[in-house]
Order: C-alpha cells, then structure tokens, then sequence
C-alpha cells in the first residue's frame, strides 16, 4: 500500500536523510585552508598576548603596580583559555558532531 502525504511529511520529519558529504561542494578545500590560516592567526596573536601579559605582571609586580599586576594575571588566564580554545576547536567540534549523530 503506499504511503499517503501525511505519513511521508512525518517520515521526513523524523529520518530527513542528510549527512556531511566530503567534497560535496566545490571550493571546501580552500574553505578549510582558510579556517585553518585564520586558527593559525588567532595562535600565533594569542602568542603574543600571552607575552605581553606575562611582561606587565612581571612589570607590576616589581614596580608596586597593583592594578597592572592584576592586569597582567588576567591578561595570561585569558590567553591561556583562548590558545586551549584554539588548539581544542576541532576536537570539540568532532565530539558534538559525532554526539549529535547518536540523536534519534
């Protein structure tokens, strides 16, 4: 017997039958070359941001420069979760991508 429209709109609603094709648009390897230079551009920033805030602390702290010292501690920690973001992204991406694969 074949299916009436109701019951394939509430097929499609539950299985609409789309998954990621690898190479399925022209142009994904320069997109991924792209995101991977600006990854690239965003460590090597956070690099000197890193240093930058190490050099105030220091600074702050052997001047008696409360505030600066302050600064500086969370000019590190806030470089310091950045470059664990950017060195993450992709493994986090990857786990809840595969995660949502499991949904039903």
């Amino acid at each position: 017997m074949p299916m009436s429209v109701s019951d394939r709109v509430a097929h499609l609603a539950f299985d609409p039958g789309i998954k990621p094709a690898d190479g399925g648009l022209p142009g994904l390897d320069v997109l991924k070359d792209v995101v991977s230079s600006i990854n690239l551009f965003g460590i090597v920033a956070v690099v000197g941001a890193l240093a930058v805030s190490l050099g105030v602390w220091a600074w702050g702290h052997h001047s008696g420069g409360h505030q600066a010292e302050s600064n500086g501690k969370k000019g590190a920690l806030v470089s310091a979760g950045a470059a664990l973001g950017l060195g993450a992204a992709n493994g986090v991406v990857e786990f809840f991508s595969n995660l949502g694969t499991q949904v039903n």
